[in-house]
């Protein structure tokens, strides 16, 4: 199924020479998936409202130096005809949710994670949620003030959060769409010079202030076309996962990435690996990236490995000319989820000082299944005495 039935031609668009201030407001007014920024008309980049949210820029700068596909953070250009399954694999490795979609090599539209799922929700009743959700759970407190859910945000390349109370219950979750509407809210009620000292303010306020409650959830259980249909019926990006009999404890997240992320899996005999902002690799090469990860894995033998996701994220900070850069593999295996991050300056460092932590959390799995393999064998000595 390619995508020339689902991409739409209706979409939000600003020239490169508007203020980034009016911007903001359209993603607040309008809730676009993203906007098209043209220059003299054809296409230069698109934004994100989480790429304003992750921007210091002052809202007078133009969104011409702050879209994609400026800084090496390319948004992926889509051919009208491209196969859904390529489409989807390619917004997920490019981090965003909406991209251009070309004919002739002029825009013609969008496509949307939106779009994509609603063309296929009625082939995932197959999967559950317990397949493909994130068990690693970043979350923030209620207490907490807006700049640490920020850099939580900014540091695991997340949309959302849960928020717990004081007895680490959920009670709320924040998303950056929850932020940039309080932080527009807050700005629309101050003059021009008082803005310099509302931005530290912002920073200050309680995530109890932001969040919304209650909180869409889901179970582990529960097939991922219903999910995804609760977060299209929702407008949400995510749903929290809760154990079923009990929606305070928080297990997991599902996103769309998370999903999109499931329907690009591949049946290929080498290991299944996708990279966000592959763009930033330097002197790896996706086969490197898959052949150590792979090296890895085959360190616990009855492991079986059903896909990896590498996220790379650049930060602000330099060393001779070279950022720092922070690394996350996530492994998902029939013996549950396994996880390495680091950062390093450069996305080879990065890489191996994450790859060092996966390694040693395969190997801690292996020693705790030996252990309980061990253990239920004397046991079942035991039993014959």
């Amino acid at each position: 199924m390619d995508i020339s039935g689902i991409a739409s031609q209706q979409f939000a668009e600003v020239d490169v020479e508007t203020r980034l201030g009016k911007v903001r407001s359209l993603f607040d007014d309008e809730n676009p998936k993203g906007i098209i920024v043209t220059r003299d008309g054809e296409y230069a980049g698109v934004v994100g409202e989480r790429d304003l949210l992750q921007s210091h820029v002052e809202d007078d700068a133009k969104v011409g130096s702050h879209i994609k596909p400026s800084r090496n953070d390319p948004a992926p250009k889509i051919d009208r005809t491209e196969n859904i399954r390529d489409v989807a694999r390619k917004l997920v490795e490019g981090g965003t949710k909406v991209a251009p979609v070309l004919e002739d090599g002029e825009l013609w539209g969008i496509i949307t994670a939106d779009a994509i799922l609603e063309a296929v929700i009625e082939n995932l009743d197959a999967l559950t949620v317990e397949q493909i959700y994130t068990d690693q759970v970043i979350a923030v407190g209620e207490d907490d003030g807006i700049g640490k859910a920020i850099n939580r945000l900014r540091e695991h390349g997340v949309s959302r959060l849960p928020v717990l109370n004081e007895n680490g219950y959920l009670s709320g979750v924040i998303t950056t769409h929850d932020i940039s509407e309080i932080a527009v809210r807050k700005s629309q009620r101050q003059t021009t010079g008082d803005r310099s000292g509302d931005a530290d303010r912002i920073m200050d306020v309680p995530v109890y202030d932001a969040m919304s409650s209650p909180v869409e959830t889901t179970t582990v259980d529960t097939s991922v076309r219903d999910a995804v249909q609760q977060m299209l019926d929702s407008d949400f990006g995510g749903l929290v996962v809760t154990p079923e009999d009990d929606d305070r404890n928080v297990v997991g997240v599902l996103t769309k990435t998370d999903v999109l992320r499931a329907l690009s899996y591949t049946e290929e005999e080498q290991m299944d690996v996708q990279i966000t902002n592959i763009q930033l690799l330097d002197t790896l090469s996706r086969q490197d990236v898959r052949d150590a990860i792979t090296q890895v894995a085959d360190k616990y033998r009855k492991m079986q490995v059903q896909h990896v996701h590498v996220r790379f994220h650049k930060h602000k900070e330099k060393l001779r000319g070279t950022p720092l850069i922070q690394a996350q593999i996530r492994m998902r295996t029939n013996k549950g989820q396994l996880a390495g991050t680091g950062e390093g300056y450069g996305a080879d460092n990065a890489f191996h000082v994450a790859l060092d932590k996966l390694e040693r959390n395969v190997l801690e799995r292996k020693g705790m299944i030996s252990d309980e393999e061990h253990r239920g064998q004397l046991l079942r000595k035991l039993g014959e005495l």
